[in-house]
């Protein structure tokens, strides 16, 4: 279910019944309400009830009025509560009541019976405003405790993500190792986006964010690159290793069940992956440009889909790099004991994975290695059955 993303939370103070009804059904849909008849009555609620993002009193009110809530709520202890945004709804048009609300630290004044229009575009801006200072506390609070994530998504910024990727890139060369990167995105947001709208897209967002955040090393970091876009640097990590990740991340957003009101949503997603070893650049932007790339290219094709440098990844195909990558210290385990016919069957493979080595030795020391023969030589096991066209395979 989608159930970490709610509507902002509105508490409205006043002592009319009609009054707060007519505010409610404005606000419906766009945003959550508790009601209180008075301004005790909310501070208590204020109190106990921490999902609270913005208040909306009446001045006029038994037992404590708006400007006594006010007071209270601006002279709190609790930054939560102190930092609320407030907003004053009051029948009385008197100009000192407005500046009095004003000096209080109301951050708006709002006559009773005004329409729906004037009412959602102030409390649009104030929540906008207050997530703004949220997100700003929470920079200062990553900041003071050295860590570029946020605490609550786990996300670095876009600009961090390439610095700390030009750090890795370079450590990946002195250590002769890899660097991959993902793009990842939702499939047909463009149409989740005009049947459900932005708030539900964003709450679908908020929960692929929290899975992908989930599954990944504390070394790996992921940003954010658009509304639903996301892309992941992974040091260390060969292509084959990254390619069974990104099936794993498929695999489960695709069964990933959605539920919202009524509806029943399910989601897929498109990663490209890119491997500064396969792929050949020497610079993070340069790799997250390809992977951009094979992440639009998945997505045209239909989505739900993981490519790599040959194109669409299949499981099978993993499989064997897997294998591959095991094959050289199974074989010489083997040729230790004397079980060379077992070794001489998967010398495709074990060539496969030692080419990078050979090409090295050979581009240092000049010794005359048979490279080209080398290359078609490892590829006797991939035409023999099963392999992948790099456009056609079926995940």
């Amino acid at each position: 279910m989608i159930d970490d993303g709610k509507l902002p939370r509105i508490l409205v103070v006043d002592d009319s019944r009609m009054v707060r009804a007519s505010i409610l059904k404005n606000i419906r849909g766009r945003f959550e309400a508790r009601e209180e008849v008075d301004g005790e009555a909310g501070w208590e609620a204020l109190l106990v009830d921490p999902s609270i993002g913005m208040v909306l009193t009446d001045i006029g009110m038994p037992r404590l009025d708006g400007f006594g809530l006010l007071e209270r709520i601006r002279a709190s202890r609790m930054a939560r509560v102190r930092d609320l945004p407030v907003v004053i709804i009051s029948g009385d048009e008197d100009e000192h009541a407005r500046e009095r609300a004003l000096a209080l630290g109301a951050n708006g004044f709002i006559a009773k019976g005004v329409g729906s229009v004037e009412l959602l575009a102030t409390l649009n801006s104030l929540t906008r405003l207050s997530r703004t200072q949220t997100e700003l506390e929470r920079s200062r609070e990553a900041l003071a405790r050295k860590t570029p994530k946020d605490p609550d998504t786990g996300l670095v910024s876009s600009a961090y993500l390439e610095h700390h990727g030009e750090q890795a890139l370079a450590e990946a060369r002195r250590r002769h190792s890899d660097i991959a990167v993902m793009v990842i995105e939702l499939d047909a947001h463009e149409a989740l986006l005009e049947r459900y709208g932005a708030h539900v897209v964003q709450l679908i967002v908020r929960k692929l964010t929290k899975m992908v955040t989930g599954r990944i090393r504390t070394e790996d970091s992921v940003s954010q690159h658009s509304a639903t876009q996301f892309a992941l640097l992974s040091p260390g990590i060969d292509l084959a290793s990254s390619c069974v990740f990104a099936l794993r991340l498929c695999r489960s957003f695709e069964k990933l069940l959605l539920a919202y009101r009524e509806e029943r949503i399910r989601v897929t997603v498109s990663i490209g992956v890119a491997n500064s070893a396969v792929d050949g650049r020497g610079k993070v932007s340069e790799l997250l440009a390809i992977a951009c790339g094979r992440t639009r290219q998945g997505g045209e094709a239909g989505g739900n889909c993981v490519i790599a440098d040959h194109g669409r990844v299949a499981p099978d195909w993993v499989a064997r790099q897997v294998k591959r990558m095991c094959s050289v210290d199974a074989a010489l385990r083997q040729l230790r004991t004397g079980e060379r016919g077992e070794v001489e069957a998967r010398l495709p493979d074990i060539v496969g994975v030692l080419m990078p080595l050979f090409e090295l030795i050979e581009s240092r020391l000049h010794c005359g290695l048979p490279i080209e023969q080398l290359e078609r030589y490892q590829y006797r096991s991939d035409t023999g059955s099963g392999d992948v066209d790099g456009t056609q395979t079926t995940i």
